[in-house]
């Protein structure tokens, strides 16, 4: 699965943003899609994510302000961010998972989100 993110940019404290992540393939049977950030100086984070039967899970920074979902059709992953704060700062990147006997993951190349105060 090749994926490829986009919709980075730079916004002001409390603005919103969408991320997309276009796959190479349909995304609607893959064991699980999500959108992971990293900030300077940190580990990378699951921050969503949804799997094939479209149940989301939200890391708790991020709980009512980002929204995942996919466009079947388009074999789009979408990430809504509202509400962005400074610590939102990061590169976020798309991952698709699938897990056949073993796990593999996939990874897009990165979008930088930076959040202004």
């Amino acid at each position: 699965v090749q994926l490829q993110a986009s919709g980075g940019g730079v916004v002001q404290s409390g603005e919103s943003l969408t991320l997309s992540c276009a796959a190479s393939r349909s995304i609607s049977s893959i064991n699980r899609m999500g959108w992971y950030r990293q900030a300077r100086g940190k580990e990378r984070e699951l921050v969503a994510s949804m799997v094939s039967s479209g149940s989301t899970t939200y890391s708790d920074s991020v709980k009512e302000r980002f929204t995942i979902s996919r466009d079947n059709a388009k074999n789009t992953l979408l990430l809504q961010m509202n509400s962005l704060k400074p610590e939102d700062t990061a590169v976020y990147y798309c991952n698709a998972r699938v897990v056949l006997g073993f796990i593999r993951d996939y990874w897009g190349q990165g979008t930088l989100v930076t959040v202004s105060s």
